[in-house]
């Protein structure tokens, strides 16, 4: 009886192949991934996207516009023509003629710079006015942080617009007197702003250090708060003009602002509100340069205050 052939079969397995293996190891001391999985490096997108870019496009002609209004017409915004009254928009003008026979969309475009003044110019004033009531609330003491808020607080419980009116009856009409009166009626919010930021720059490392260093107080508030907490307002502001500019377009609308003949936005919608049955491009157009310009303005202030946000640590 033979024993059973115990021995082992010959291994006939096929050897692997280990050049694979080692051509997609990674080297000792690093961690670099196969070259057939690296992800794809992406192309830089523009900050903001497709709709920021428009909309700084237009802002910049809009700004063109109000600067130098002679390089897209050279028509007078003020000649009339009453053999040319309200004649529709066409090849000869674009926007069409008013009742008197004038180029609207010369008028258009020589408006935009009372307006867009009249809109940055409230806003200045009130960033400024902001600052000081918002420092000297809070690095004035208890009482004086009191009673400044609480004037605030009485300020703020008023619509913007009603407050503003409120202030030309006071004040009288005119451009100047349109742009303080807008400027008080949102001093009150720049103040707040101001005031929540300092308060959070007076408790930071550096300013206690200044202090406990000997800085005089002047110098340690000019040179330490208001850099720092005027920063997020300033571009609160950005957004705030568009306010500020719908205010401005608002008042000329109560014939508060400008006076005719001068082409001003507001003032020209307020013309064209009789002719909307006859003659709708009148009040039409400049409605439309009014909403188009707030709307670009709040994009790129959204997107600046977004961005600020973003790198400010909080």
């Amino acid at each position: 009886m033979t024993a059973p052939d115990t021995a082992p079969a010959p291994d006939t397995a096929p050897v692997p192949d280990t050049t694979r293996v080692l051509d997609t190891a990674p080297a000792s001391g690093t961690a670099r991934p196969p070259a057939a999985v690296r992800p794809r490096r992406r192309l830089p997108r523009p900050a903001g996207g497709p709709t920021l870019v428009l909309a700084s496009a237009v802002l910049a002609l809009i700004v063109l516009a109000a600067l130098a209004p002679g390089l897209f017409t050279s028509t007078s915004p003020i000649e009339t023509d009453p053999a040319h009254a309200l004649t529709a928009p066409g090849g000869a003008h674009w926007f069409g003629t008013d009742q008197l026979g004038r180029d609207l969309f010369s008028r258009v475009l020589y408006g935009a710079r009372p307006s867009l003044l009249l809109g940055l110019g409230a806003t200045l004033f009130a960033v400024a006015g902001g600052a000081l009531l918002g420092i000297a609330a809070a690095l004035g003491g208890r009482y004086a942080d009191q009673a400044l808020m609480r004037l605030a607080d009485v300020l703020l419980s008023l619509p913007p617009i009603l407050l503003a009116l409120l202030a030309v009856i006071v004040l009288g009409t005119g451009s100047g007197n349109v742009t303080a009166a807008i400027a008080i009626a949102f001093v009150p919010g720049y103040a707040r702003i101001v005031r929540a930021e300092t308060l959070v720059v007076r408790r930071s490392g550096y300013v206690e250090a200044a202090v406990g260093l000997g800085l005089p107080r002047p110098l340690l508030i000019v040179r330490h708060v208001l850099p720092n907490a005027l920063g997020p307002m300033l571009v609160l502001a950005t957004v705030g003009f568009g306010s500020s500019l719908i205010a401005a377009s608002g008042l000329s609308f109560l014939g508060l602002g400008p006076e005719p003949p001068s082409p001003e936005w507001g003032a020209m919608l307020s013309q064209g509100r009789g002719f909307l049955a006859t003659a709708w491009w009148i009040g039409v157009f400049p409605g439309a340069a009014i909403t188009l310009t707030a709307l670009v303005v709040n994009a790129v202030g959204r997107r600046a205050q977004a961005r600020f946000t973003r790198r400010t640590p909080r």
